[in-house]
């Protein structure tokens, strides 16, 4: 790597061999005309999809108060209140194109507003999805236009929800209406895909037990850079570093918890993958968190579970009911409470995501500031499988305009599409419609008035 005392450019990567490691936004990466200025670098936006897999307890989601402020915080969402100020709610959007309700459709219509083709064959058809659309135009510059991740391992194959193909539940993103995009729950499939480069995948796990860790390739390019850089630059490299380290050793260490495990082999948690599902979850949402950091993708969809997921969190709930068969609850209230407490679970999963993503430098701000994510489900209701007023939240977004600490709530159901449209258009994807939707929502970006 040759460094001179011009800017460095946004796409700098360190390369060694078996790695590429591309770096944070620092304010090296300006003009030398503008760093005189003490301007900081510009950053990039970035969009992220989280998906809550069969509904919610909506009696326990929606947030009480009707004055537009989110004000006190509904059971399910009290993780969030360290991070109210950056979260919107919404009560009444709705998925149209779902319908007839199955859970297939659920996930199928989530993104991309469209209604899919009813088949159990692989003509299997539905429509591009809104985080691919702005891949196509934000992802263009970045080494992965987009990445997607799931919590899921196994991918069902054949028929999977009253005649539905199993296509539709298993993928979130499909870059045209008959290419799905496999998502990845892997943490070092995923750790290599970001910073893992030339050989074999054999070669570079060979190479990888000779180190301790993939930094290690890289060394003499880090102590090259960290020369020409100002003290401001050199502490957030460290820290960006130390979080590189720091997710590399927690999958060393789920990978050599495995290998001296006495369990049997669990085919839906294959070895390397954390045993505890929330370890999981976390580190996949630390992946995202570097990937965005390093302007390695600037779009993330993030799969919590698959519709008729039958997983079970005794360990994180203390409930023991597996999710799907426990969603359709007959309206039984000891089974709605329960319901509520793995619906609780997952948003606060959501939090430490918000938390991360607000604790890392970015520019003028941080990642939460220069991000829009979306949170939420295809399901209202899961009893009835009904796709109307689905539990949807929006984060971040604060340097784009996004005003939080609000709850959005409409008298009449309004499509999920106008959000998928009013959020592409932030980020610079210009388009006239999406799906079945009406206009966009200019309240989330507009003063509150009460």
């Amino acid at each position: 790597m040759i460094i001179t005392k011009k800017a460095l450019p946004r796409r700098t990567f360190l390369r060694g061999m078996g790695a590429t490691l591309a770096l944070p936004l620092l304010d090296a990466m300006i003009p030398a005309a503008t760093a005189a200025t003490r301007t900081p670098a510009l950053p990039v936006r970035r969009l992220g999809y989280v998906f809550m897999p069969m509904g919610c307890d909506q009696s326990r989601w929606t947030p009480p108060g009707t004055d537009g402020l989110l004000g006190e915080l509904s059971p399910i969402l009290g993780s969030l209140g360290s991070m109210k100020q950056h979260v919107t709610a919404f009560t009444n959007l709705e998925l149209r194109p779902a319908y007839p309700g199955s859970h297939a459709t659920s996930n199928s219509a989530f993104l991309s507003a469209a209604k899919a083709k009813h088949t159990e064959s692989s003509d299997y058809y539905l429509g591009t999805t809104a985080d691919q659309l702005a891949a196509q135009q934000i992802g263009r510059d970045t080494q992965l236009p987009s990445l997607e991740l799931s919590m899921d391992m196994l991918q069902t194959t054949g028929q999977c929800d009253n005649g539905y193909a199993c296509v539709y539940q298993n993928n979130l993103s499909w870059s045209s209406p008959t290419t799905p995009l496999p998502s990845e729950a892997h943490p070092r499939i995923v750790f290599e895909r970001l910073f893992g480069e030339g050989g074999t995948l054999a070669e570079r796990r060979a190479a990888l037990r000779k180190r301790a860790s993939l930094l290690d390739w890289v060394t003499e390019d880090i102590a090259s850079l960290r020369r020409e850089l100002g003290p401001a630059d050199q502490a957030r490299l460290g820290e960006y570093l130390d979080t590189v380290r720091e997710v590399e050793r927690r999958i060393q260490k789920a990978e050599a918890d495995a290998a001296t495990s006495s369990l049997p082999v669990d085919l839906e948690r294959p070895l390397g993958v954390p045993a505890a599902y929330t370890d999981h979850a976390k580190l996949m949402f630390d992946l995202q968190v570097l990937a965005m950091q390093g302007d390695i993708t600037r779009i993330c969809t993030f799969q919590l579970a698959r519709e008729t997921s039958n997983r079970t969190y005794f360990a994180e709930t203390g409930v023991a009911d597996p999710h799907h068969p426990l969603s359709h609850h007959g309206n039984d209230p000891e089974k709605i409470a329960r319901m509520s407490k793995i619906n609780a679970f997952h948003v606060s999963l959501f939090a430490y995501y918000l938390e991360r993503l607000k604790a890392t430098p970015d520019g003028d701000g941080s990642l939460l500031d220069h991000s829009l994510i979306l949170y939420g489900s295809g399901i209202g209701n899961p009893n009835v499988h009904d796709h109307t007023n689905l539990p949807i939240l929006v984060a971040g977004g604060a340097a784009g305009g996004m005003k939080g600490g609000r709850h959005i709530r409409y008298q009449q159901p309004v499509p999920l599409a106008n959000l998928h449209l009013t959020l592409l258009d932030k980020v610079g994807v210009r388009i006239d419609s999406f799906g079945d939707s009406t206009g966009k929502i200019t309240e989330l970006f507009n003063p509150l008035t009460v």
